[in-house]
């Protein structure tokens, strides 16, 4: 959500920002909401003023035997009693009506994010690993003699439709061997708070994430009204909702490993094949709610944490800043983290680690109460995938495939495995 006062005090500004993210301007529209509804509560004040001048004379008026000015005093009460519910009526919906307009418009971007109109433009900030040179040509995940029998797509299709995977065996427990050192990691040694959260959600807290009202299409709701979460940046930066904390609490840094389901509604025709892009799928998130300070270090803080996963695995990446026209609705700030998937030739997105400002935190009406004293302020949050589980798994897969259909494991992943250092070609743990 947008600072009404921010826009009133600079609409060039405003609408330049959002002329960087390929929008029309909007802050004409937006301040003749906001003058009119201004204009009905100050009317509403003022007539409230009047009814209560004559509310103090229609007595006096009654004491005295001037039932003229009793009768007149009475009726303009009356008068100004309809005219006060009338005009808080029209405050309420122009309120309504603005709140609405805010609520549709994305986050801003910094000044310096690059501006363009696609991933095409997105900038490379750096990058660790070389890609493994092979002496064979490399497959992609599902066309590994080791995931023959351990990733089956046909079952999953015949249970659920297409974009579902079902994973057996030794893929199965490779899948949750990488979960499980995702969130050791992140709570042993990156200091987040591990946390076991709903995912299924209200309205509300949808809507405080940015979810809704524009893109809902993109989730799926139950016929009772619940949400299924497509990242559960959603339950846990809704953790402070509509609360007032002290800037004592500050920084709070949450993780959580959860199942997360998207419609996948843009993307028809994008990535059919193997499991890179699924309506179900698995990701151990962060988010940090911060101090204003302190949020553009957090984003710093927070991509190291999900570049760290990847070192630790072994697994070339790239880390770009993505431009104006490939952000995210809330974000005003992104790194796009890109592992090396072998199989495609090319880096994929595998993390995103963005910082929204206050943009969320007015949506929620998450305030932080200063230590000096002083009047309230919202909070920051941010948000990145720690890692997208499935996604891992695939750049694991690929970049360890041996020439016999094999896969190498990385070191790190032996004691989640039991000791078992390779998937043989059958798809076992050995």
């Amino acid at each position: 959500m947008h600072d009404i006062r921010a826009i009133r005090d600079n609409p060039a500004a405003f609408d330049a920002a959002l002329a960087r993210r390929g929008l029309a301007p909007q802050s004409a529209a937006i301040l003749t909401l906001d003058e009119a509804r201004r204009a009905c509560i100050l009317a509403a004040e003022t007539a409230q003023a009047d009814r209560n001048a004559a509310s103090r004379d229609v007595g006096r008026a009654k004491a005295s035997g001037d039932e003229a000015g009793f009768e007149r005093l009475r009726a303009l009460m009356a008068e100004k009693k309809a005219e006060i519910a009338r005009l808080e009526e029209e405050a309420r919906t122009g309120d309504a009506a603005l709140t609405d307009m805010l609520a549709a418009l994305p986050n801003l971007p910094y000044d310096s994010i690059p501006d363009g109109d696609s991933e095409d433009d997105n900038v490379e900030i750096r990058r660790h690993g070389s890609p493994r040179n092979f002496s064979f040509a490399p497959k992609e995940h599902f066309d590994l003699a080791a995931t023959r029998d351990g990733m089956d797509f046909e079952v999953a299709a015949k249970l659920s439709g297409s974009r579902f995977v079902l994973l057996n065996g030794g893929v199965a427990r490779l899948h949750r061997a990488l979960a499980q050192f995702m969130l050791d990691t992140h709570t042993l040694e990156n200091g987040l708070t591990e946390v076991n959260a709903p995912v299924l959600v209200r309205d509300e807290m949808m809507y405080g994430t940015g979810q809704l009202p524009k893109f809902g299409e993109d989730s799926y709701q139950t016929t009772n009204g619940w949400w299924l979460i497509p990242t559960s940046e959603v339950s846990l930066t809704n953790i402070v909702n509509d609360v007032m904390i002290e800037e004592s609490y500050l920084p709070r840094r949450y993780t959580a490993h959860s199942l997360c389901f998207r419609s996948e509604a843009g993307s028809a025709g994008r990535d059919t094949s193997g499991m890179l892009r699924q309506h179900q799928f698995e990701k151990v998130e962060m988010v940090s709610i911060t101090h204003p300070d302190r949020s553009d270090a957090e984003l710093e803080r927070m991509t190291r944490c999900a570049e760290g996963i990847l070192e630790k695995l072994g697994l070339p990446y790239r880390t770009v800043v993505l431009c104006t026209g490939d952000m995210g609705f809330g974000a005003r700030r992104t790194h796009d983290i890109e592992v090396w998937l072998p199989g495609q030739d090319t880096y994929r997105e595998i993390s995103s680690c963005s910082t929204c400002g206050d943009f969320q935190a007015r949506r929620m009406n998450a305030r932080f109460r200063p230590a000096g004293g002083g009047k309230p302020e919202f909070v920051h949050t941010l948000n990145g995938s720690g890692l997208a589980v499935g996604r891992c798994l695939i750049a694991v897969l690929e970049n360890g495939q041996q020439e016999d259909g094999s896969v190498s494991l990385p070191d790190v992943l032996h004691p989640y495995l039991g000791g078992k250092t390779r998937l043989d070609a059958e798809g076992r743990l050995v």
